[in-house]
């Protein structure tokens, strides 16, 4: 979403990341929901990655404008789901965004998940943005880019508070057997099995080089389905804030061919992907005669 937000000309600098366009132009939103729709998503994610009561406090705003925020956020995925009913009445499914804590810091520590915060601390952030989805027409939650085990353990406590929502909690992975943070993947990968709300073990914002191995571990350390979405493989150049590297749809469809020979259940795209990528994952998943 941030990228295609990019592509458009939308200004997704400071601490509320693609959100900031909710704000400015919603429009636009539901239009990257529609062209990931019509690419062949069966599930789309909400612009609320990055929405927390603290990064609103940084712009000197209430938190009841981050909880719209979080509400507009579906109601926009929805909208585009109706628009897209019209042309192809296929199921969809709306998955409610919520990064890490490092997020709201919008300093990339959910790259390393070596931030500052106590535990119960970490319940009540997860759990006040969930108070809020629990009332929205969301199919269910996705927690994204988690960089630790003890995160991982705080949203799934924050999650029994809520029995009706159903989750996935996907880690971001620094190789190919551990998360940022440093656990074995295995491991955070077992711990869902202890939570009947988790659905699926995920992978995500990781480079596609590294998918195929974590995939294999997440399958000797669970029983939960395994979902990955990788990004595009370019790496970030902090020096001249630009991009190196190329982002090839074609050949992410190719190596979406071998995530599905090794066992992925659904496989999407993160950062610097597009509805092209998708489009060519959608005709490895079609080649594999699994749809």
């Amino acid at each position: 979403m941030a990228t295609e937000l990019e592509r458009r000309g939308c200004n997704i600098s400071g601490p509320l990341w693609s959100a900031h366009v909710l704000d400015t132009s919603p429009e636009i939103i539901a239009a990257v929901h529609l062209d990931y729709l019509r690419a062949g998503a069966d599930c789309i994610s909400t612009t609320s990655y990055q929405i927390s009561a603290k990064g609103y406090a940084e712009l000197g705003r209430p938190s009841t404008d981050a909880d719209r925020a979080l509400r507009q956020s579906v109601e926009l995925a929805m909208l585009a789901c109706e628009r897209y009913a019209a042309e192809n009445p296929r199921p969809i499914r709306v998955s409610a965004s919520l990064g890490p804590y490092g997020a709201s810091l919008h300093n990339g520590s959910e790259y390393h998940g070596r931030y500052a915060i106590g535990f119960e601390e970490l319940i009540a952030f997860h759990g006040e943005r969930l108070a809020v989805f629990a009332d929205t027409a969301a199919d269910l939650i996705a927690f994204e880019t988690i960089p630790s085990l003890e995160e991982a353990r705080a949203i799934l406590t924050a999650l029994r508070e809520f029995p009706a929502l159903e989750a996935w909690i996907s880690f971001t992975c620094r190789d190919r057997f551990h998360v940022a943070h440093g656990e074995p993947f295995r491991e955070c990968a077992a711990l869902l099995d202890h939570s009947p709300q988790a659905i699926a073990v995920g992978v995500n914002c990781t480079p596609p080089r590294l998918i195929t191995s974590l995939i294999e571990e997440a399958e000797n350390g669970r029983s939960r389905p395994v979902i990955v979405y990788p990004n595009s493989g370019e790496i970030w150049d902090a020096t001249t804030r630009s991009w190196r590297g190329e982002s090839d749809p074609v050949h992410f469809g190719r190596m979406a061919r071998e995530w599905y020979a090794a066992g992925a259940k659904a496989i999407g795209g993160c950062c610097r992907t597009g509805p092209a990528h998708i489009a060519a994952v959608r005709e490895a998943w079609t080649a594999s005669g699994a749809g």
